[in-house]
């Protein structure tokens, strides 16, 4: 009974203590509005400012323009036609989220550079006397915008693709019947009717675009990110990267604030006739070719084009990968997954238990308080945790604690946590869902309750979930980079930094090997929500 109450306690104190751990580096970045201003900043905002907030929207804008066109039309497409390869574009548009934005703007450089891979290819094709320039420079932020669009559109067409599959056949049949084109009636009652899963996914493209760092950085862009890392590491100046910190996070509040009040406002829902089959049009001619043409574009830049280009440095250049450096990099990256990846999904699994059990509206509300956490830029989390951490470190000293936080892996671990609960919550909070409750109402009267209701009915219940969550956490974990580049403890590499660090120094073929491991290690989410499509409409598998 003891252990019982106790459990029960702890349950109710875990969410309250996430919440203040994951509030109070946001607390910290925030304060240093209120602290003055110091020469640096005044030099910011005079000269360089205005072009770190024009260069952010730009890209914003860009990118979401570009990832609305590629995730929008291609999931219409798989969902109401037939052409050759629908079988394999339903699946393998999903592909390009196993390549990171920082790895893609890697290998564009080395393709598409004035002496990269295209124009030799293209050269010696054709044979021409005197070497001819075929593509642009990509090194700019046009570069960014494309590495951005052909990396993240699968966040818009996943929940497309699970709208469009799940929309109300009856009010499209309507506006045939009324006169409507199926061109007309895609423009205009498909998509309003998705509008909120489409602003949903674009939240996402927009809160990794803001919180990227290694792409535009390689691409020498002025965003708010290289504006915050360079003023912290360049002008040692940590006090003006929080306040420019703080500007981006009120910018992504402001912003996700808007889209909220417009997802509410686009809210149109329709029950009737809701799984009643689409009539799949057979594509035919140039028509055909045009729809494989489309669908195929975005996977062969986003996925095939830079896997080409890394397996031709391993192949061509035969460096010594597998190296002690190599090697170091996987140990410490798979120490850290694995780390995280318990830990958040343990965390998970309580509070979701704690609140199916207890039915606490409160801890409900904390737990989606967290999940914010998905949307805080990993290199603000980075400036907030190192506050914290230094702050703790203070007291412990005053105590003679032989303890230094600052510098230790406790902080990518906090980092790591914050930012993959939304992840992990999302497939265990479904997983939970799928548990019928007449199973706690038959556990009460056999007197199962607490720790024993926990481990005997809902852990057996849930444990796909949890494996689902282990593998989605430790994937995002292996390639995160801003937040690892700021905690890390000194001369600590994962296999993200390393990509970085030889990516930075222009050694662009020794970050094949980290970069083909990120990219293996990638697929494994890739492979679930595969998976998951397949099963997301009930009574029809979509492969």
């Amino acid at each position: 009974m003891f252990y019982n109450s106790l459990f029960e306690y702890s349950l109710k104190i875990l969410p309250i203590f996430l919440f203040l751990l994951f509030v109070a580096p946001v607390i910290l970045v925030l304060s240093s509005l209120f602290y003055g201003y110091s020469e640096n900043w005044f030099h910011l905002y005079n000269y360089v400012l205005s072009e770190y907030f024009i260069n952010s929207i730009f890209l914003i804008i860009g990118v979401s323009f570009f990832v609305v066109l590629i995730g929008v039309l291609s999931s219409w497409l798989v969902t109401n036609y037939d052409f050759a390869g629908k079988s394999f574009f339903e699946w393998a548009l999903i592909l390009p989220l196993a390549v990171p934005p920082y790895i893609l703007a890697y290998t564009f450089t080395e393709i598409f550079d004035n002496y990269g891979s295209a124009n030799i290819f293209l050269n010696n094709i054709f044979l021409f006397e005197d070497k001819k320039v075929f593509f642009p420079n990509v090194r700019n932020i046009y570069g960014a915008i494309a590495v951005f669009s052909f990396t993240l559109y699968p966040y818009v067409y996943l929940v497309s693709r699970m709208a469009f599959i799940n929309q109300s056949i009856s009010i499209i049949e309507a506006g045939r019947v009324l006169g409507l084109s199926r061109v007309g009636a895609f423009f205009k009652l498909s998509i309003p009717l998705i509008r909120p899963a489409i602003f949903a996914g674009l939240a996402l493209v927009i809160m990794e675009t803001l919180s990227d760092f290694g792409a535009v950085e390689h691409f020498a862009i002025a965003t708010f990110t290289t504006g915050i890392f360079r003023t912290w590491f360049g002008m040692y100046d940590l006090h003006t990267a929080m306040q420019l910190a703080s500007l981006l996070l009120i910018f992504v509040t402001v912003f996700l604030v808007i889209e909220r009040i417009s997802r509410k406002k686009a809210s149109f829902v329709s029950r009737d006739s809701l799984y009643k089959k689409y009539d799949i049009i057979k594509l035919k001619g140039y028509k055909n070719f045009f729809a494989m043409l489309f669908c195929f574009t975005p996977i062969f830049m986003g996925f095939i084009l830079p896997i080409i280009e890394l397996l031709n440095w391993t192949i061509n250049y035969k460096l010594d990968f597998f190296n002690i450096d190599f090697l170091k990099s996987s140990f410490n990256s798979l120490l850290l997954a694995i780390i995280a990846a318990l830990l958040c999904t343990m965390i998970s699994f309580l509070i979701n238990f704690s609140i199916r059990f207890q039915g606490n509206k409160f801890l409900s509300s904390l737990s989606s308080t967290l999940m914010l956490g998905y949307a805080v830029p990993g290199l603000i989390l980075a400036i907030g945790i190192t506050q914290l951490l230094t702050f703790l470190d203070n007291y412990i000293e005053f105590f003679k604690f032989n303890l230094i936080l600052t510098g230790s892996l406790i902080g990518l671990i906090i980092a790591y946590i914050i930012k993959s609960y939304a992840l992990s919550n999302s497939t265990i909070e479904a997983s939970f869902q799928r548990v019928s409750s007449s199973l706690d109402d038959v556990s009460k009267t056999l007197n199962i309750s607490g720790i024993k209701l926990m481990y005997k009915i809902h852990f057996p219940l849930v444990k796909t979930g949890l494996l689902t969550s282990i593998l989605l956490v430790g994937s995002e974990v292996i390639k995160e980079l801003p937040a690892t580049l700021i905690l890390r403890p000194f001369n600590f590499e994962t296999l993200a930094v390393s990509a970085y660090n030889y990516a930075s120094e222009e050694r662009m073929y020794e970050a094949a090997a980290p970069s083909i491991a990120i990219v293996i290690i990638g697929l494994l989410p890739i492979i679930i929500l595969s998976r998951m499509i397949k099963s997301s409409r009930p009574g029809e598998a979509l492969w």
